[in-house]
């Protein structure tokens, strides 16, 4: 059984958080939250609470046990994007985009 565990509008590239997800994308729960405490991604820090939620969500909702559960997948889709932008040289304008990620990580017990 899969559970999951969502968070929305993170204020981050989509690009840059894909690099965290594919490092703890099915590795077992210890390992992937050691690796994300010991890299010095901006990503890490909301991965890993996220990660400590989908952990906590299987062990109440589900009754499943902690010491079996491994990253079974790890999603980061783009959001919406703020557009922002700020005066360029002649008078120009020049467009800032600021990207949001939506982030959902499913952990699964060991077969």
């Amino acid at each position: 059984m899969e559970v999951f565990a969502h968070v929305k509008y993170v204020r981050m590239s989509p690009r840059k958080v894909k690099l965290v997800a594919d490092m703890i994308r099915g590795k077992d729960v210890k390992t992937a939250t050691a690796f994300l405490k010991q890299t010095s991604k901006a990503a890490c820090e909301p991965m890993l609470k996220l990660l400590n939620s989908a952990v906590a969500n299987a062990e109440h909702n589900n009754q499943l046990n902690a010491e079996n559960l491994y990253v079974s997948t790890v999603i980061a889709n783009p959001g919406p994007i703020l557009k922002r932008g700020r005066i360029a040289s002649r008078r120009g304008f020049v467009r800032i985009n600021k990207r949001t990620t939506h982030i959902s990580i499913g952990v699964s017990e060991k077969a």
